[in-house]
């Protein structure tokens, strides 16, 4: 019970969070919550409201209206010392190495300079500390400053588009990093406007859009439904004809050489081949398919303008 009530244990709680710039709401009546030891991407196009609402719950913005709590507690400097956040680019003395500039952020932040070799070698960079920031990729200087974040040890970390401007290695990298890091039992809040990024990165995912939530919860659940099946055959009148009849069937779509079938309920593609084999139909294509985390969102967001 005792490791059931740690699972479940909420290091932010954000009610009502409102926030707008003249005529302009950048966060609608936002409500939602982070629990501990999860990865969670604050998914949105930009102008969605996600870099607005991470510089409100770190106190570097103003709020119009709404609360939120970081450990259960309203936030203070002692809370917000538990919380590592990068929330704009990498900002280091281009003249000093990797070292020194940590020293720096270890002197500002209070915390012992002894911590800086871990955090290099956690995000791969033990071998360049001697090197210039300047002489740095894009990439290696986005590790340093998650190692920057790091220094004081956080319960959660905050990334604002961390793979913002990175080539495909780079990018790469950075996922690399976040899961070790919540490995480590770091929570993190991670806000992208890439898709793929959350999809393969994070537990939990929170849509925003206009400023406010479609969804929050799990990746899984918000992908966990029945799925799709491409269905062709040589007489398409004849197979549309069947397909109709099928009752796990809930919406049947033409795509150009065959037609997408829609499940309302988990059924093998096995039995679906033999269902319409039996009926007189020979497939010459059947794929089973599951919606993808961009196409679900894709859905949501056209719901969310038609409205």
């Amino acid at each position: 019970m005792v490791f059931l009530f740690l699972l479940m244990e909420k290091v932010l709680e954000i009610s009502n969070l409102t926030k707008k710039y003249k005529n302009l709401t950048a966060v609608n009546d936002l409500n939602l919550s982070v629990e501990k030891g999860n990865i969670y991407g604050l998914l949105g196009p930009n102008g969605s409201g996600k870099s607005t609402t991470l510089g409100v719950i770190l106190n570097v913005v103003n709020a119009t209206a709404g609360s939120w709590k970081w450990f259960n507690e309203e936030p203070t400097t002692d809370s917000l010392k538990r919380i590592g956040a990068i929330i704009e680019r990498p900002n280091f003395y281009p003249y000093l190495s990797a070292e020194k500039n940590l020293q720096i952020v270890a002197k500002i932040k209070g915390v012992s300079p002894t911590k800086i070799d871990e955090k290099l070698a956690l995000v791969g960079l033990i071998e360049r500390k001697n090197d210039k920031f300047s002489t740095f990729s894009l990439g290696m200087k986005q590790r340093l400053a998650i190692a920057a974040a790091l220094l004081n040890d956080p319960e959660v970390l905050i990334l604002d588009e961390p793979t913002n401007g990175l080539d495909p290695q780079g990018i790469i990298q950075i996922r690399e990093l976040i899961m070790k890091i919540a490995e480590l039992g770091t929570t993190i809040i991670l806000a992208s406007h890439l898709l793929d990024e959350v999809e393969k990165v994070c537990s939990h995912v929170i849509i925003l859009e206009r400023g406010k939530t479609l969804y929050s919860g799990k990746v899984d659940e918000m992908t966990s439904d029945f799925g799709y099946v491409e269905i062709g055959a040589k007489n398409e009148h004849q197979l549309k004809e069947m397909l109709e009849t099928v009752p796990y069937f809930e919406k049947i779509v033409f795509e150009k050489t065959y037609y997408k079938a829609f499940l309302k309920e988990d059924v093998a593609a096995e039995a679906i081949n033999q269902l319409l084999f039996e009926k007189g139909i020979v497939l010459n294509h059947l794929v089973k398919k599951k919606e993808s985390l961009e196409q679900q969102f894709l859905e949501l967001t056209k719901k969310q303008y038609s409205k």
